[in-house]
């Protein structure tokens, strides 16, 4: 399949809803244990008993493109026959020097073609082209599919947030996992 990426121009897209959508059956498990010498973090990969659904439906927040607080976000996308397939935005974290993936998002119709792969190294030139020292990004440890993609490209674990979305989120296996990549 061939294809282009393109940019997508705010005035267009600002407030276009990124259609994220899994379903997992596997998650990341993160436990913390206060030791007497500090904290023991274990992170596994286990099954749920029930599947997790995601929509942007059961959600309060959905993604979206161009919001407000992303200062400085470039979005570009891939379309077919003048649809969205495929997208990545970008925003520069100035203060750190980090180029920071604010979305990512594949039509499930066209995953496993090397469009989110062709959208990261994008992103991996910009951040080449504009000096940054790295590249963040968070994705669920419920997201299992995405966790192991962003491995495949190089990204590394380098943080996680156990109350990001919830006070609950350990319990809810839904804790925010932070990952890196670094020029």
């Amino acid at each position: 399949m061939k294809y282009e990426i393109v940019h997508l121009p705010k005035d267009k897209w600002e407030g276009f809803i990124v259609p994220i959508s899994y379903t997992s059956d596997r998650y990341y498990d993160v436990r913390v244990n206060k030791e007497d010498n500090g904290f023991n973090i274990d992170i596994k990969k286990k099954n749920f008993d029930v599947p997790y659904v995601f929509t942007p439906q059961n959600c309060d927040y959905p993604d979206k493109l161009y919001q407000k607080y992303w200062e400085n976000a470039c979005a570009s996308g891939i379309l077919v026959n003048n649809e969205l397939v495929a997208v990545i935005e970008t925003d520069q974290e100035l203060w750190s020097n980090r180029l920071r993936i604010t979305e990512l998002w594949v039509h499930e119709d066209y995953q496993k073609m090397g469009l989110g792969h062709a959208l990261i190294e994008k992103a991996k030139q910009q951040a080449r082209n504009e000096k940054r020292r790295a590249i963040i990004l968070e994705t669920q440890s419920c997201n299992v599919n995405a966790v192991d993609f962003y491995m495949h490209e190089g990204f590394t674990l380098i943080g996680f947030d156990s109350c990001c979305y919830s006070n609950n989120d350990l319990c809810r296996k839904e804790v925010r996992l932070e990952f890196g990549w670094f020029l």
